[in-house]
C-alpha cells in the first residue's frame, strides 16, 4: 500500500491510508484578502520499511487558468504514542514545524504550529486533516499579527 511495493514501516501504518495521490478543489479566504477557489493535489509518500515517515508534498493552481498558485513539502514522522511531528517548507519561504495527534480508527490528524519561521506576518497555523467516506478533507486555519486564529483554507480530494 505505498509507493515504492515495499512493506511499510510499523511506525507508518496507522496512517498507511493517506499514502497515495489526492486531488481535489478547495477554498480560502482571511479578512485581509479576497475569498478564492483552487485546484490542488496532495500526495503522499513511503520510502518503504527502512524510514519511519511519510513524505508530503502538496501543490495548488488557479481553477479558471490552471496556473500555480502554491506548492509545500516535507514529512509526517508518527510516534507510537498517538502523537505526530510535521515539518512543511513552504514555496513562500515559510516554514513550518507542527505537532499534533493522529486517531487511525477515527482517521483525523491534527496538527499544532509549534514553529513558524521566516514569516513576518503569520504567527500560528493549526491543520486538521480527516478522512471519510474515501473523502480527504482538511481545514487551515492561521493567526497572524493583525489577527487571531481563524479559518484560512479548507479542501476536499479523492485518491486518484
Amino acid at each position: 500500500m505505498n509507493d515504492g511495493g515495499s512493506v511499510v514501516h510499523p511506525a507508518v501504518e496507522p496512517l498507511s491510508y493517506l499514502i497515495g495521490r489526492w486531488r481535489g478543489e478547495g477554498e480560502g479566504g482571511f479578512p485581509t484578502i479576497s475569498s478564492f477557489a483552487y485546484g490542488e493535489e496532495l500526495n503522499f509518500t513511503h520510502p518503504g520499511n527502512k524510514k519511519p515517515v511519510i513524505g508530503y508534498s502538496q501543490k495548488t493552481w488557479k481553477l479558471s487558468s490552471g496556473e500555480p498558485m502554491h506548492a509545500e513539502s516535507g514529512y509526517w514522522r508518527l510516534k507510537p504514542d498517538g502523537t505526530i511531528e510535521v515539518v512543511i517548507a513552504q514555496s513562500t519561504g515559510l516554514v513550518e514545524v507542527q505537532k499534533g495527534t493522529y486517531d487511525a480508527e477515527k482517521k483525523v490528524v491534527k496538527l499544532q504550529s509549534e514553529f513558524v519561521g521566516n514569516a513576518s506576518k503569520v504567527k500560528e497555523i493549526t491543520r486538521v486533516f480527516t478522512l471519510v467516506n474515501d473523502e480527504l478533507s482538511y481545514v487551515v486555519e492561521m493567526a497572524t499579527n493583525l489577527t487571531n486564529l481563524q479559518p484560512h483554507l479548507k479542501a476536499s480530494l479523492k485518491k486518484v
